[in-house]
């Protein structure tokens, strides 16, 4: 199905089966689909699974402008109230933790039950003087400079990192690479220039004071994507009473590498 939001975009929305509603926000550069395995899971637990692809990525809109993360929100809000989610699990994985910060921020949490953030990027990624742990400018820029020159080839390369795939290492199969390079073809060249910013620049620090209901936080201790002390360890440390489960040895693509553990630690929370 298509939901249409605020300023007229489109998303396109998946949804299926009952009882308790999760919500799934993907991360860059992929789409609602990267759920498989926890879609599954959750449907034969008993779940109600809603996934969408953020504007600019999948079968969503691609417009040219709106890829910030008040407009992200704004579109989680329209999912939200046009599907009448209440009591919603809220799980945010990579730059979908920002959706569930700042959705929290600008629409409050009545609608919500619990949040999970899984490999996120919350709070803030950047280095800089308030933020020694973060990740140089550079990184951003030569990410942009790549996907710019050839965007196929970068998202091949930026697959293996995101999996943790190395010489030895074979944490996923070549197969399920290829379809984490089809998902991320689908999105548009603009969104996927610009979400690098959105991600990669995003001050989230000021919304960790939204997370008012039960919040876990999960990350890998081996996430070269989005390295484990600014962002789940920050985020653990300044949500108060939230629970922080570290994956040690796990990429940032934990949803595939190590897919019945995070399984199994999302509905137990949820549960």
């Amino acid at each position: 199905m298509h939901i249409e939001t605020r300023d007229g975009a489109h998303l396109h929305v998946k949804e299926a089966g009952a009882g308790k509603p999760v919500v799934l926000i993907h991360g860059w550069p992929l789409t609602g689909d990267m759920f498989e395995y926890q879609t599954l899971a959750l449907l034969e637990a008993g779940y109600r699974v809603i996934t969408y692809d953020r504007r600019g990525f999948g079968q969503s809109a691609h417009p040219a402008t709106g890829y910030d993360y008040d407009t992200f929100a704004d579109d989680l809000a329209a999912v939200l109230d046009k599907l009448d989610v209440r009591e919603a699990n809220l799980v945010g994985f990579s730059m979908g933790g920002g959706e569930i910060a700042r959705y929290l921020t600008r629409h409050g949490s009545d609608r919500v039950a619990k949040t999970v953030l899984v490999s996120s990027v919350v709070p803030y990624l950047l280095k800089d003087d308030s933020n020694p742990d973060g990740v140089d400018a550079s990184v951003f820029e030569d990410m942009k400079s790549e996907i710019r020159k050839d965007r196929f080839a970068f998202l091949q390369t930026f697959a293996k990192q995101f999996y943790g795939v190395g010489v030895i290492s074979r944490p996923v199969s070549s197969a399920l690479l290829d379809w984490t390079f089809t998902l991320a073809l689908m999105a548009s060249p603009k969104a996927t220039l610009d979400c690098v910013d959105a991600f990669g620049r995003t001050d989230f620090r000021p919304d960790l004071k939204s997370f008012t209901k039960p919040t876990l936080v999960i990350h890998g201790t081996s996430d070269a994507t989005v390295p484990i002390a600014p962002s789940g360890k920050a985020a653990a440390a300044g949500i108060p009473g939230s629970t922080y489960i570290e994956y040690d040895g796990e990429p940032h693509g934990l949803f595939a590498t190590d897919p019945e553990r995070l399984n199994r630690d999302l509905i137990q929370f949820i549960g």
